[in-house]
């Protein structure tokens, strides 16, 4: 039987898993620590150790190899992590840290690169990929990000951010974005955004979904607005994904992704920018939610 190690590091937790490579989405072991990220980094690490010993406790052997999902990007050049949520791990050699500490290899990915490999592997995008093929796997939530995978492996690119599309310009000298521009992608079709949006419109402060079921009772002419408006720039911003990619399958995640309106009129709004006459590219909501990270981290050693 050959095992498969996976770790997804959180801002609140650890979770591990330990899966056996015939049946991936059959965990053998899973396991969670918490993070304690505000004892600092190498807290961090010790914790790393902890739940490793557990998971090795669990199974009754040693990894030879880790995959690792952050939510940061280790830059193929200084070997350090950047742009975490987690801040006390930017600018560290993460991956040779962890290797150093756990003795063993470890495989280091994004969290939406590893959302992406577990949904292309046995999630929804299992069946459009049978024989191979691209993946994009979307992240709507927080903030908006996603990960490519091509032929059943994660790419990361030249500088460790393929598949960053929530940074791209999406509104010319639009809102400022944390990251330092204006009108970046992830200001108008993230979460809080949308709700933002809704508040500043209504007056009234309300989630996501119950914006979204108030738009499909035609009852409040704001919440219709917030969807139509979400609606128009992630067909936009999603068309220049496909112009450029080209993908065969496009698997959505994160809490927006759960707007149904998505995978229809959303559909209508992505297939009208496309640079080409025909839209064949299947768009669907993830099977695996909060499992896919973890799960892909595991198919990081694979």
């Amino acid at each position: 039987m050959s095992l498969l190690w996976g770790i997804d590091l959180g801002g609140t937790k650890l979770e591990g898993v330990v899966v056996d490579s015939n049946s991936p989405s059959k965990p053998l072991a899973r396991l969670r620590v918490a993070t304690e990220a505000a004892a600092g980094y190498q807290h961090i690490i010790e914790q790393f150790q902890v739940l490793v010993l557990q998971m090795q406790a669990a199974v009754g052997d040693k990894p030879q190899c880790i995959g690792v999902g952050t939510s940061g990007i280790l830059d193929p050049k200084t070997r350090v992590l950047k742009n975490s949520n987690t801040n006390c791990l930017n600018g560290h050699p993460l991956r040779q840290d962890l290797e150093r500490a756990l003795a063993c290899e470890v495989r280091l990915a994004n969290d939406a690169n590893c959302f992406a490999l577990a949904e292309a592997k046995f999630g929804a995008g299992r069946e459009v990929l049978a024989n191979g093929g691209v993946c994009f796997g979307v992240i709507m939530g927080t903030g908006v990000g996603g990960g490519i995978v091509i032929d059943d492996r994660v790419h990361n690119g030249c500088h460790g951010i393929a598949g960053e599309w929530g940074h791209n310009i999406l509104v010319t000298d639009g809102i400022l974005c944390k990251c330092g521009k204006r009108g970046c992608i992830e200001r108008y079709i993230s979460g809080p955004e949308l709700e933002k949006f809704y508040l500043q419109r209504s007056g009234t402060p309300r989630l996501l979904p119950e914006i979204a079921q108030r738009s499909r009772a035609g009852s409040d002419e704001h919440a219709s607005a917030t969807i139509e408006r979400l609606l128009k720039y992630y067909g936009e911003a999603l068309s220049t994904i496909i112009n450029i990619l080209d993908p065969d399958v496009i698997v959505l995640g994160g809490g927006v992704s759960n707007v149904t309106e998505l995978y229809s009129a959303g559909f209508e709004k992505v297939r009208m920018n496309l640079f080409n006459d025909r839209f064949e590219t299947v768009i669907v909501p993830n099977k695996l939610g909060d499992s896919a990270g973890v799960f892909g981290a595991a198919l990081l050693g694979g």
